[in-house]
């Protein structure tokens, strides 16, 4: 398996957004706190939330193979077929069988629809949320409508509801909120 230090080599190799390099940064993050609160490889979960997006920059005008080549990258450097179907279920290019695939598929929007929370924040500063802010928010279906509601509150196929969900994730980005930018 790679190393953090490696994959994150991988990462600004093939990413040039930054602020996609963030969203990479806190989807780890927070995949990380889910596999230590359901006691599952932490190392494992944050791999594939640090490499979900990695081919972003090559299949941003053509969306059908996202994550299948980053697929092909994962495979060529030996990664576990776990990870990488966790990463192709995130673009609706399998089927989600396990934890990790519906963590990874509910996570995915919600680190975006937190950093619009901080955008919106009179501070502009993750530390400043809290779960209440995130809630009205949430309720808001134009607010950061990228951010599909119904994918993330496929948190329940996790066993959460969306408290815990959103103060879990909340406190881990929060933990990384200078990484972040915000």
């Amino acid at each position: 398996m790679l190393s953090r230090a490696e994959a994150l080599i991988l990462v600004k190799e093939k990413v040039s957004n930054k602020n996609l390099i963030k969203h990479m940064l806190a989807v780890e993050t927070v995949m990380g706190a889910l596999a230590g609160h359901f006691d599952e490889d932490v190392s494992t979960w944050e791999l594939t939330g640090l490499l979900h997006d990695l081919d972003y920059d090559q299949t941003v005008d053509d969306p059908d193979h996202h994550t299948l080549i980053t697929a092909d990258i994962l495979s060529e450097k030996g990664i576990s077929g776990d990870i990488i179907h966790a990463i192709k279920c995130h673009n609706q290019k399998a089927e989600p069988r396990s934890r990790m695939d519906w963590a990874l598929w509910a996570v995915d929007p919600l680190t975006g629809f937190i950093v619009a929370c901080a955008l919106m924040h009179p501070s502009k500063k993750l530390k400043n949320l809290d779960i209440s802010f995130l809630k009205r928010r949430f309720k808001e279906k134009r607010f950061a409508a990228g951010a599909s509601r119904e994918q993330m509150s496929d948190c329940q196929k996790l066993g959460l509801d969306l408290d815990a969900f959103l103060n879990l994730s909340l406190k881990a980005m929060q933990s990384i909120d200078k990484e972040l930018g915000l």
